[in-house]
């Protein structure tokens, strides 16, 4: 059995879109929401909530990456049947926090208990909402994020990032 480059190897970067907030309404008093996910060099999609302005999708996708970086896109569509979907709103994440926290653990030594490692505060270069926290925890460094949606009239998405490194997938 290969050893997956032992601590430098792929890792798992896992984002649950969990909900959203005060989305816009595209339809007569409603939308139909769902969110697409762009990770580095991967997309995935969330189910299509229909006739809510806060649902809740509960979703998990799992990218395979070598390390976390770069930036995570969300899109938000208005589902239409028989025209194109509309846009409410989008919103990115910057891996940088999390990439850094990583390292932290790494020169910290940390393998049991949790920990904050880091804080990252709303700025004109994110589109964070609320101060958020990156944690160690169960040997997988998460950062829980209010996202405020850009382009839109309304709209926030909380969502949960987790890196989990090579080493700890075994």
């Amino acid at each position: 059995m290969e050893e997956a480059g032992r601590g430098r190897g792929y890792g798992l970067l896992k984002v649950l879109v969990a909900r959203g907030q005060n989305l816009a309404v595209r339809d007569f008093t409603s939308s139909d929401p769902y969110v697409i996910v762009r990770a580095p060099d991967t997309t995935a999609k969330t189910k299509v909530i229909n006739s809510c302005l806060n649902p809740v999708w509960n979703e998990e996708m799992t990218f395979s990456m070598k390390e976390p970086v770069g930036v995570i896109k969300f899109e938000v569509f208005d589902w239409d049947r028989f025209k194109y979907d509309d846009k409410m709103g989008h919103a990115f994440l910057d891996l940088q926090p999390v990439a850094a926290a990583t390292k932290l653990r790494r020169a910290l030594q940390l393998t049991a208990g949790e920990t904050k490692l880091r804080k990252v505060a709303p700025d004109t270069d994110n589109c964070l909402f609320s101060d958020s926290f990156v944690t160690y925890a169960n040997g997988e460094i998460a950062l829980d994020a209010w996202l405020r949606l850009r382009d839109v009239e309304s709209g926030e998405l909380f969502i949960t990032v987790k890196w989990i490194e090579a080493e700890d997938t075994k």
